[in-house]
């Protein structure tokens, strides 16, 4: 699911992009595949919530995605 706290125009590509992501390796798949200097080719952070949950921070663009994953 997909909280758009930016305000982020919901047709822009990076909506469009970041909706079809559904795992951790589909981020890190579409990461991959973006232009050099467009993204980072790594996640910039990984926060431990707790022994199950982690948050992923990814650059995009000036912002941040961050991914909660169980």
């Amino acid at each position: 699911m997909l909280r758009n706290y930016a305000a982020i125009d919901e047709k822009s590509e990076m909506v469009r992009d970041i909706t079809s992501h559904r795992t951790l390796g589909d981020v890190l798949a579409w990461a991959g595949r973006q232009p050099a200097g467009f993204i980072p080719q790594v996640v910039a952070e990984v926060v431990t919530q707790d022994e199950y949950t982690h948050d992923v921070i990814v650059p995009y663009d000036g912002l941040y995605l961050v991914y909660d994953t169980t």
